[in-house]
């Protein structure tokens, strides 16, 4: 199911996944340049309804985690949301029933990127004296504590949390579309393989079932986007910002 082959013979690399993600990406910058590359005062159709996401991502992540530096960053958070979002509904999609982050790859490269991306902006700002210093040793605590206090830090903030930032993500859009899996195939192979009086209802409540976790799984995915641009979000913010 996840061990895809090659879409073209002797190109390894370009499986299913990979064609989804780029087509993500190409769907991302077409919504973005029709709803932004020549905006209406009263914005209509994909620029109304875009600008809702915009909105979203500005008012429920930016702000709340960058202040007055949301607008600078608007371009990448909201990029990340929608890409993010994208990868997540292709599972939902009919004939392509893929979520890309099921794939742990791709959220551990936009993870990683992200991880990238702060340590950066945190030496700039900080100096990397003070980054590492202010990551390391909290101010405003008796010094002993900073003993177990420390090394506590040091891998919760350079591995573990660039690490859960992808496997969140990855670990419920791969539970997800394993459970969306095995109730189609109870009721496809009970309603239309092996249809007996005895099957037939086992087949309706994988049917059922079915219908009732797709709809569950749309709001998890839209929740993971929100969580993944929120995270990084706050990555971006703890590094502009030292007292964060």
């Amino acid at each position: 199911m996840f061990n895809l082959p090659p879409i073209i013979p002797g190109v390894d690399w370009f499986t299913k996944p990979v064609l989804l993600a780029i087509i993500s990406a190409i769907a991302v910058i077409v919504l973005c340049w029709a709803a932004f590359g020549n905006p209406k005062i009263v914005p209509r159709g994909v620029q109304n309804v875009v600008e809702y996401g915009y909105m979203f991502v500005r008012d429920q992540i930016a702000r709340p985690f960058l202040g007055k530096d949301a607008d600078q960053w608007m371009g990448l958070l909201v990029s990340i949301f929608f890409m993010v979002l994208l990868w997540n509904l292709m599972g939902v999609i009919p004939l392509i029933q893929f979520p890309v982050a099921s794939h742990i790859a791709f959220p551990a490269v936009l993870a990683i990127s992200i991880y990238v991306l702060k340590v950066y902006l945190g030496m700039k700002h900080q100096g990397a004296v003070g980054y590492f210093k202010n990551m390391m040793f909290p101010p405003g605590l008796p010094k002993p504590i900073y003993v177990l206090l420390s090394p506590i830090e040091f891998l919760s903030n350079l591995i573990i949390a660039p690490f859960t930032h992808f496997v969140r993500l990855f670990a419920n859009m791969f539970a997800g579309h394993m459970l969306l899996a095995f109730f189609s195939m109870v009721g496809f192979w009970f309603l239309f393989e092996k249809l007996t009086p005895l099957g037939a209802p086992v087949g309706v409540v994988g049917v059922l079932m079915t219908i009732v976790l797709t709809g569950f799984e749309m709001f998890i995915e839209f929740l993971q986007a929100y969580l993944f641009a929120m995270l990084a979000a706050m990555y971006i913010g703890s590094s502009l910002h030292a007292e964060h």
